[in-house]
């Protein structure tokens, strides 16, 4: 059972009971899937659905004034990798103005107990909910014991170093392009995903043609231009340089993922594939014409192309 559901209130979902872990989820990063692997666990063991509970817009984006905070994963990503660490149900609660003023009583009351009918609820260290996010694990755990349900918080989860997981340090580590750092955090390498729309097609005319994935009006958590491998195309993943920002040199406005694939020939639009961050290469930067643009252009395709190379050869090596 797949189940996706937006609302906080309604009638019940899971009448048979469940497991529900309540977390951001932005990256599913190794600390979420601890959290969601340990409610997939115990809801197995009780024979009731294990249901993953986030919130969209993420409410650190509805609080936000101006521009919005960088984040690492689109909506249906989250749904789908979700779903693929054993979740039935995910639930992405549109946070608005009513649920950010729900109490915390209340949500306990209306979403865990009537509509999911919990039975045990995971979270992650240092969880809060609620209007002015006035409930902890210590009210969730006195709440449940009203309602009928435990409550449990997992500890933060540490790498090999010692170094604490979060979506916080791998933002930073986007910035920074250290994309190792990131795929150590994460537990494998960042990558977007989306299906090929159809752009202004000025990179073919260019000579580069692109395969273009826009990001949902959301802000990201990188920009500039990388080395990057693309998947989905055919059974092994496809070099590739790629673009992601504004475009500023040709007045871009929405932030657009761009990955011309070395060498390939064929129509990818409407084909869903995803993008594998290598190396980053440098800034967005505004040129004074287009054929400033194309030079630049042709270094960066030599510049992917070597270090994508030499990433093979250390992989075989």
């Amino acid at each position: 059972m797949n189940r996706f559901f937006r609302d906080a209130v309604g009638g019940p979902l899971c009448p048979q009971g469940s497991v529900v872990c309540i977390g951001a989820f932005d990256g599913l990063h190794l600390g979420h899937r601890a959290l969601v692997g340990r409610a997939v666990a115990h809801a197995r063991a009780l024979g009731v659905p294990a249901v993953a509970l986030g919130f969209e817009p993420l409410p650190r984006e509805f609080f936000a004034r101006g521009e919005h905070p960088p984040r690492l994963m689109l909506p249906r990503a989250k749904l789908e990798g979700l779903h693929a660490l054993g979740c039935d149900s995910v639930g992405l609660l549109r946070f608005d103005a009513k649920l950010a003023s729900m109490p915390a009583q209340a949500f306990v009351r209306d979403v865990l107990v009537e509509r999911l009918s919990a039975r045990e609820v995971w979270v992650g260290p240092g969880f809060r909910f609620g209007n002015a996010r006035g409930g902890d694990i210590a009210l969730l755990q006195a709440l449940g014991a009203e309602h009928g349900f435990v409550a449990h918080s997992i500890d933060p989860v540490h790498c090999s170093d010692g170094e604490r997981v979060s979506s916080t340090r791998i933002r930073a580590a986007l910035v920074e392009g250290d994309f190792a750092h990131a795929a150590k955090l994460l537990g494998r390498p960042y990558a977007i995903a989306g299906h090929v729309v159809h752009g202004r097609q000025l990179g073919r005319t260019l000579g580069y043609p692109t395969a273009n994935l826009r990001y949902g009006g959301k802000a990201p958590a990188l920009r500039g231009i990388y080395a990057s491998w693309v998947h989905g195309v055919t059974d092994a993943p496809w070099p590739s340089v790629s673009s992601f920002g504004t475009r500023p040199t040709v007045d871009g406005i929405e932030p657009l993922l761009e990955a011309h694939l070395f060498d390939f020939e064929g129509d990818l639009y409407g084909r869903r594939i995803e993008v594998e961050f290598v190396a980053r290469l440098r800034d967005e930067e505004k040129f004074p014409d287009l054929p400033s643009l194309v030079a630049q252009m042709h270094r960066d395709d030599a510049q992917a192309r070597a270090i994508l190379i030499q990433t093979q050869q250390r992989a075989s090596a």
